[in-house]
């Protein structure tokens, strides 16, 4: 079973960092297994295109963010409008209802006929002068809440027609960030199967390509330890048992997609690097106080054997070389080089202040 995300998994935070995976590479060294060359152009062509296409989805990703905050602003103002013609609705009821009061009104006291008789049977010009300011204002009363009515109408419609256009206006802005998400999905997904292809064909050669040199951002890290993926689920823990391993299994499996930086846990010195077996591409790091921790099922490097790293450095990106059924990061820490020698990778993180979650 999974373990809870330690972070979310928020689509635009992980486009973020494959956004900063796109900076061009500052030199690729080719240094295989088995002393063999590697053709440095042809690999520097692939590289990039595949930087290419992660710069391609960068810029959607802006796009995207920058239209997602737009749409935001835009259904706002449409329950702003929905809002107001709530309140325009309501006040028309309420005129309306005044209007029937008069109209009411008016038949119960026979409507002006009365008024008029007293104004033609009066006996005196301060009678006949009451009876037409109550005529007057009989009038007045009707005629402005007709025209309170019509008015308040007229601007209803109006209004009904703004909110109309803004709704419409956000249909369409959220179909054109639809299009663009999967735009952005196609592009990143291309690249990825791009880097596990060209993974794949190096294992089958049994010849590793060599460190492929990407230009990490200033992180800031301050840590001594951190853990070897920034995002991800937790599938496969250590000593957990199932068809795939003969007897149990060895590591701690990270759920991550393709491409994603793989980091070192701590300090050391890159003393494995190999593109073959069950492990597929992989990277052996040794540690101060005898302990070696394994990243396998790599789709790239970015460290030759013998380098010295720092803790948070990349070393390599993930993919789904070797025996894995599908992508994800296969991290393992040992007390020796060589597999048979692992302890349980979450709690040796633990007691480094690097809790897995």
């Amino acid at each position: 079973m999974r373990s809870p995300r330690r972070h979310p998994l928020l689509v635009p935070a992980l486009l973020c960092a494959f956004a900063v995976i796109a900076a061009r590479p500052m030199g690729t060294s080719y240094a295989a297994d088995d002393g063999e060359d590697t053709d440095s152009a042809a690999d520097a062509g692939l590289n990039t295109q595949v930087v290419r296409l992660y710069e391609d989805a960068a810029v959607a990703t802006q796009q995207y963010e920058a239209g997602r905050q737009e749409a935001e602003v835009q259904r706002a103002q449409a329950q702003r409008f929905e809002a107001l013609l709530d309140r325009e609705r309501q006040g028309i009821a309420v005129l309306h209802e005044d209007l029937g009061r008069i109209a009411r009104a008016q038949y119960r006291s026979g409507g002006g006929l009365p008024i008029t008789a007293q104004m033609i049977l009066a006996d005196s010009p301060d009678e006949l002068m009451r009876g037409q300011r109550a005529v007057w204002k009989a009038d007045l009363a009707v005629n402005n809440a007709i025209d309170k009515s019509r008015r308040a109408e007229e601007r209803l419609a109006a209004d009904e027609a703004k909110a109309a256009t803004t709704w419409q206006r956000l249909h369409r802005r959220n179909t054109e960030l639809a299009d663009l998400k999967k735009g952005i999905e196609a592009k990143l997904e291309q690249a990825r199967w791009q880097l596990q292809g060209e993974a794949d064909a190096s294992v089958a050669a049994g010849s590793c390509r060599g460190a492929v040199r990407l230009d990490q951002p200033q992180t800031g890290l301050t840590s001594t330890w951190v853990a070897p993926v920034e995002t991800y689920e937790l599938s496969a823990g250590f000593g957990s048992g199932g068809e795939r391993w003969a007897n149990r299994h060895t590591g701690q499996d990270f759920a991550v997609p393709i491409g994603t930086p793989v980091r070192a846990v701590g300090e050391g010195r890159v003393v494995k690097v190999s593109c073959g077996g069950p492990f597929g591409i992989e990277v052996v790091l040794q540690h101060a106080g005898g302990y070696y921790t394994q990243y396998a099922h790599l789709a790239a490097v970015t460290v030759d054997q013998g380098e010295r790293v720092s803790p948070g450095q990349w070393i390599g990106q993930s993919g789904t070389t070797g025996n894995s059924t599908g992508p994800h990061l296969h991290f393992e820490v040992r007390v020796t080089p060589e597999t048979g020698s692992a302890v349980d990778p979450a709690s040796w993180l633990s007691a480094r202040g690097v809790p897995l979650g």
